[in-house]
């Protein structure tokens, strides 16, 4: 695509959660920390939530990665799922083998008898559940009663959810307050701002292999407007701002690449009349196009 026009070595905004690409914001690196303390003091009940596209899931494989030899992880990445299921999910994940028609009752004790076995070798057991407010209420309260498990003096499991604010809109249910008073430390991610979405953007230039700024400081107040500060959304106008510069042959993205990569994106939010932007630039695809057109018909 772009990469050899702009002499990059990878996709400096893909969407996908590639720790190698994890910035540390100000919000992200707090927010890190505040999890591996509640985590090292043996914490039963950690929650972290952020808007769409705060970057919740490559907090959570970073914390993953973080996590040193004393730590066994069970990771749940998509909870919608029963309690039953999420039982069986969770034995899965700490590598207990059970037959598919054992009773619920068995496979707790299994859980419960391997969680012994791992503190007894030292060890502290992370489950961690991603897209947290998928889960249905009863799974929940399976996890609640998960987290019971301890002996006289600690806990055998620490929980750590990530989800959207709908999460709380959940733990506010009054069924669902037993599990909500468990929760011992909570934290929510921050939307960047301007200055760290400049710094954001250098940084995984830097990392896909260009370190002189490819955005002038214009084309970066607007990429913080359009995208409110969302890492995701910086990613996404990001990447089209660069296919809008590229097929216009050009190698420094200005404002108005971004206010094309902005109307091309229904979430972004949009800050000049896109008609005049229309009738002097084009859409996105007509100039990909264009510029394909161009180099297929000199082959």
């Amino acid at each position: 695509m772009y990469l050899e026009h702009f002499k990059l070595t990878a996709l400096p905004f893909s969407i996908t959660p590639d720790t190698d690409f994890f910035f540390q914001s100000a919000s992200h690196i707090e927010a890190l920390n505040v999890l591996l303390l509640a985590l090292r003091s043996g914490d039963g009940f950690i929650k972290l939530t952020g808007e769409v596209g705060t970057g919740k899931t490559l907090l959570c494989r970073k914390l993953l990665s973080s996590l040193d030899d004393n730590f066994v992880t069970a990771y749940i990445p998509n909870p919608f799922i029963n309690a039953t299921a999420l039982r069986m999910a969770v034995a899965e994940e700490l590598g207990i083998e059970f037959a598919r028609n054992i009773g619920q009752h068995r496979v707790l004790k299994l859980i419960t008898d391997k969680l012994v076995e791992i503190k007894r070798a030292g060890k502290q057991v992370v489950l961690i559940v991603d897209e947290a407010q998928a889960m249905p209420d009863e799974s929940l309260e399976a996890l609640r009663l998960l987290s019971n498990l301890e002996t006289e003096k600690e806990k055998l499991l620490s929980i750590v959810l990530f989800g959207q604010p709908e999460l709380d809109v959940k733990l506010n249910q009054p069924k669902i307050r037993q599990l909500k008073q468990r929760i011992l430390f909570s934290y929510q991610l921050r939307p960047l701002n301007a200055r760290e979405v400049a710094h954001y953007v250098q940084h995984r230039l830097t990392i896909a292999g260009v370190t002189a700024p490819l955005f002038s400081k214009a084309a970066l107040r607007r990429l913080h407007k359009a995208s409110r500060g969302i890492p995701r959304l910086i990613n996404i106008l990001g990447h089209k701002s660069l296919m809008a510069a590229f097929g216009q042959g050009m190698t420094a993205i200005k404002p108005r690449h971004v206010q094309l990569a902005t109307r091309d994106t229904e979430d972004a939010r949009q800050n000049v009349p896109w008609r005049r932007w229309f009738m002097r630039f084009g859409t996105i695809a007509m100039l990909t196009g264009a510029s394909v057109y161009v180099v297929a018909s000199t082959l």
